[in-house]
């Protein structure tokens, strides 16, 4: 009994090692996360619809980066991938800091941040998949489940940490702050990376085109883009959104989406291998979607703040949960490419929310977007619900 309570130390130990570089990558897209909405509307004077703009191209990027990093990971191996990520966030605190000193003249400030948002989008698109597939090369493909679900832990909690701390940052330090601790935290990042082995799959004869991967995993990663809208919606516009209503600590919503989603990934681990990923996933969406009426229904920032947190602990095990049966439908060989693959799903919903979502505020009012985000999961609720019913 000692020796296996010892075995499962020695596991959970070992993939935190891995996931520990998504939780640098996320903390640092989450400093700017909550600031720079307001910086591109209220300091640079643009829409709200080009705020949301500048703020997804990040996920566009990612996009497309998406199927070139399952290609590494299947044929060279994560750790490339992790050290061109790390880079890269270092090179966003650059290009940070530049926008920022540029602020006197709105259109350059938003071409360096434009630049930035591009650069952060290939550094998510290269760090998105590597870390779970390194920690399953090296402690198992039994453990996927739970190197998901620590691995969402490590995302999302670092973007709730890294958000609220970014208000603070840019309160005391300006954008500067933020940019020179994206610098130091991805140098960090790469030298810690650089001390790893690196992982090869040596089963690539049955590789397979990553087009004929995506179709597989495409209808687990429709739900997950749909579910994904309503995180898009808190993470993108809940500050803007508590702004026009006079509402203060509008970033505490990240940090209680954030906290309620790590709860839940902490809580309910083992649900996922107990009751199977589709039945998770439309409990999930469900609660998701009581979420976001909750919001949208409140009367102040308490209520607000309860319906981020019931939205978190629905967001909390969508992928997990979807992931796992994604990763079931291909050969052990393509792992890296259907992670991508699903992954691109998520980064589709999150390039679309910012334009989408902005328009919706510019044509109707800030009071339509979270229950049009509801309305959405809702749909995806439908969706998960179809796939159950497929796959008696």
């Amino acid at each position: 009994m000692q020796g296996l309570v010892k075995k499962s130390e020695n596991v959970n130990l070992s993939l935190i090692s891995y996931v520990s570089f998504t939780f640098i990558g996320y903390f640092i897209i989450g400093l700017s996360l909550s600031v720079l909405p307001i910086f591109i509307n209220k300091s640079l004077g643009f829409s709200l619809v080009i705020a949301g703009l500048v703020i997804s191209l990040q996920y566009v990027s990612t996009f497309f980066l998406r199927a070139y990093s399952g290609k590494i990971i299947d044929g060279k191996g994560p750790k490339p991938a992790v050290l061109f990520s790390m880079i890269s966030f270092s090179l966003t605190g650059i290009f940070l800091i530049i926008a920022y000193y540029f602020k006197f003249s709105p259109w350059l400030s938003l071409t360096f941040l434009v630049i930035t948002r591009l650069l952060t989008g290939c550094a998510e698109g290269m760090i998105g998949a590597s870390p779970i597939n390194w920690a399953i090369m090296v402690v198992g493909e039994k453990h996927t489940a739970k190197i998901i679900s620590y691995n969402g832990v490590a995302c999302y909690g670092a973007l709730a940490i890294g958000a609220s701390l970014g208000v603070t940052i840019e309160h005391e330090f300006s954008l500067y702050g933020i940019g020179i601790l994206s610098i130091i935290l991805g140098i960090l990042g790469f030298l810690f990376a650089k001390t790893k082995d690196n992982k090869t799959n040596t089963d690539i004869k049955e590789s397979q085109p990553f087009c004929k991967i995506l179709g597989k995993v495409a209808p687990f990663g429709v739900c997950l883009a749909l579910g994904g809208l309503g995180f898009a919606s808190i993470s993108t516009f809940i500050t803007l959104y508590y702004n026009y209503f006079h509402w203060n600590n509008g970033a505490l919503c990240l940090s209680v989406f954030g906290g309620l989603f790590v709860a839940g990934r902490l809580v309910f681990n083992n649900v996922i291998n107990n009751h199977g990923g589709i039945k998770v996933a439309i409990v999930c969406l469900l609660v998701e979607t009581i979420g976001l009426l909750i919001i949208s229904f409140a009367t102040n920032s308490q209520m607000a703040l309860v319906g981020a947190g019931v939205t978190g602990l629905g967001f909390s095990l969508i992928f997990p949960a979807l992931g796992v049966v994604a990763i079931k439908s291909v050969p052990s060989s393509n792992q890296g490419s259907a992670l991508a693959g699903y992954g691109l799903f998520i980064d589709l919903s999150l390039g679309v929310a910012g334009p989408l979502i902005g328009g919706i505020a510019d044509l109707y009012g800030m009071s339509y977007i979270f229950p049009f985000s509801a309305a959405m999961v809702f749909v995806g609720l439908g969706l998960a619900y179809l796939l159950k019913l497929k796959n008696k």
